[in-house]
């Protein structure tokens, strides 16, 4: 693979497990996961990845082409390679994965059938395939233990097994089905023929073969059994009739009444400005699109003319089905069924029945759609890519009146397992945090299986970027402004430590995530994220990658991670102030490479301090004020939490510096 340089890789040579290489986990000497989800990695997938004890490969969210090997590690139970550009077909060689229980296979380029094989995966549980053009049929599925299920967006056809439309997490649409489900013996028995309508008047219209209904039974008999029971069948279509006569009447008055009518009115003010009532066109041209086939993903996302266009068109099943009326409306089922089929009404999952509560819950911050990312960061390209992390990447996006917005993509794994009315919650929750030194949530997205967050932009970047980038970016921050840099970071901790309630802590607190607007002025991002990084594949990478940058408190290791754990991170930022140096940096000799570890002995010598500071200063500060923040640095640092100050004496321990 090509790729940018990764923390203790090395082309020839080397041990991943003794050197600590990043995103390779092991027990021992043995290799048990691989996890480099979005680092910038390019080329293609060579043949070479046979580990005896592997048991993880995530690769997603890369930039890897080629096709999937054919030769995979057999001990396998978790194989991400979502979000590349992967094409050709899924091999046969899946069906040696025998512990594999989950597989992700989403946002690619990869074509053809699902191999026959793929139905000897005993174990596999979660399957992801959204985004492709995979087709054919899904009977290799049925005999497997699926509980979820994703295929969106693909160009599956024919009928759907039983088992696999009961998978419990099933999700489907943008797929060419033929929705009916497979039958079972017993459902082949003709259902009795619809009369009273011409064929051409009836909406209900199908046409069948002789073949499909039993052959007639002979008149002696026929006439027999009408001479006895005529009688009772006449009263039954007569007590058939007015009950129908009555249920019609009944939902034309419920339908007039004002209070549905309201109903009505909420669902399609969730979204205000974006909805107009339904016609009979719009059901058609509905109808129409439900039957095409894809051709790539991104003509599955509307056209974009403003930020909610997305949402025309949405409405609620009650009203859209109550102006369905024409027959052309209405889809025969497939032969040799004799069922009076029903239109499916799929409703676009923006509008649920708390559409009302999720508008009042995030009313203070605009609603995007994908499509319109999509136009604003030119498709999420290289080219406006502005950094990666943790939990996600983020991308530059220019709106048409050309103001600048930043773009966080989340990481598939950061909400594996939350719902959508989890993710609305926690935009509501970032949305409430409001401080001049804390990035400013402006908007949000929640579409085809994604999770944005739109925030305003720092024309200078990162504090990361500044200190320790190249000429390009670097900026020579005189001391002054340092110490400027360090308060505004620490009043942004003191804020979400001290004065918002619930406090928070925010978990990942490094110099990549003190971004600087265009008066160099400090905003801290990432706040209110930090349960995204307590669990899970994403709380292990956050973990390592703090501990492996040298970020990381001491109590880290134990699994314990406090306010008190922020204050030294903000130590290390304060360090990199100081010194010019990054918190781990491999060029340097063994001793210097982790910044605390070479730093901390040097603090209370006058002497070594001096010679500690970052060189482009040239000696234009106080040794007073340097001796105070190396002071404060000092505090910040300690090995144990309790001996640590809180972020307000910081602030006014800061403000004493300057």
């Amino acid at each position: 693979m090509e790729s940018p340089p990764l923390l203790g890789w090395m082309p020839e040579g080397g041990d991943p497990c003794l050197d600590l290489w990043l995103g390779v986990e092991c027990v021992f000497s043995n290799i048990t996961a691989i996890r480099l989800g979005g680092l910038n990695l390019g080329g293609e997938l060579g043949s070479n990845l046979d580990f005896p004890s592997i048991m993880e490969i995530d690769l997603s969210n890369n930039h890897i082409g080629g096709t999937i090997p054919f030769t995979l590690p057999p001990t396998l139970t978790s194989l991400s390679l979502a979000r590349n550009r992967l094409n050709g077909s899924i091999p046969d060689a899946l069906s040696l994965l025998s512990q594999l229980s989950s597989l992700d296979l989403a946002d690619n380029n990869l074509t053809g059938q699902l191999p026959s094989s793929m139905g000897s995966l005993s174990s596999l549980t979660s399957l992801l395939l959204q985004n492709n053009q995979l087709g054919g049929t899904l009977l290799v599925l049925q005999d497997i233990p699926l509980q979820e299920l994703n295929i969106e967006n693909n160009l599956f056809s024919g009928p759907i097994p039983p088992n696999v439309s009961n998978i419990p997490n099933l999700k489907k649409d943008g797929n060419p089905f033929n929705t009916t489900i497979i039958p079972t013996q017993s459902a082949l028995a003709p259902s009795p023929v619809v009369t009273g309508l011409s064929p051409e008047e009836s909406p209900w219209h199908v046409v069948y073969s002789p073949s499909d209904f039993p052959s007639p039974a002979p008149r002696k008999v026929k006439k027999s059994f009408l001479a006895k029971h005529g009688f009772w069948i006449a009263g039954a279509g007569t007590l058939i009739f007015i009950a129908l006569g009555i249920c019609v009447c009944t939902a034309w008055c419920c339908k007039r009444k004002p209070k549905d009518k309201n109903s009505q009115k909420l669902d399609l003010e969730a979204f205000p400005n974006t909805l107009h009532k339904p016609t009979h066109n719009d059901a058609a041209e509905k109808t129409s699109r439900f039957n095409e086939v894809p051709n790539r993903r991104t003509n599955s996302f509307p056209k974009v003319q403003d930020e909610q266009e997305g949402y025309v068109n949405t409405v609620t099943a009650t009203s859209e089905y109550n102006n369905v009326s024409k027959p052309s409306l209405l889809q025969p089922p497939p032969h040799p069924l004799p069922i009076i089929p029903v239109e499916k009404v799929t409703v676009n999952s923006a509008v649920t029945t708390k559409a009302a509560d999720r508008k009042i819950m995030t009313s203070s911050i605009k609603m995007y759609t994908v499509a319109s990312l999509q136009q604003y960061t030119n498709s999420f390209s290289q080219e406006n890519l502005i950094g990666e992390g943790t939990l996600g990447s983020v991308y530059r996006a220019e709106l048409p009146d050309g103001k600048l917005l930043a773009v966080k993509k989340l990481d598939t794994r950061a909400f594996k397992d939350q719902t959508d009315e989890q993710f609305l919650q926690l935009v509501s929750s970032i949305s409430k945090i409001q401080h001049v030194n804390i990035a400013k949530l402006v908007g949000y997205c929640a579409e085809y299986n994604q999770r944005l967050l739109i925030y305003e932009y720092c024309n200078n970047g990162t504090l990361q970027d500044a200190l320790h980038g190249d000429d390009e970016h670097c900026i020579k921050f005189p001391w002054n402004e340092r110490i400027k840099v360090a308060l505004g970071a620490a009043r942004a901790l003191e804020y979400l430590h001290e004065n918002f309630q619930p406090p928070i802590v925010h978990r990942n607190f490094r110099s990549a995530n003190v971004l600087l607007n265009e008066k160099s002025e400090v905003c801290v991002s990432d706040c209110g994220l930090g349960h995204l990084l307590s669990s899970g594949a994403v709380g292990q990478l956050s973990g390592r990658l703090l501990t492996a940058y040298g970020y990381s408190a001491p109590e880290f290791e134990s699994g314990s991670y406090t306010q008190q754990s922020d204050v030294f991170s903000f130590g290390v930022v304060m360090l990199e102030l100081l010194t010019g140096r990054k918190s781990h940096d491999r060029s340097r000799p063994r001793g210097e490479q982790f910044l605390v570890r070479w730093a901390v002995p040097q603090l209370h010598d006058i002497d070594a301090l001096s010679k500690m500071v970052d060189p482009h200063l040239n000696g234009s500060y106080s040794m007073k004020s340097l001796s105070r923040f190396a002071d404060i640095v000092s505090s910040c640092i300690q090995r144990e939490p309790e001996f640590r100050p809180a972020m307000s004496e910081i602030v006014q321990d800061l403000l004493l510096t300057m």
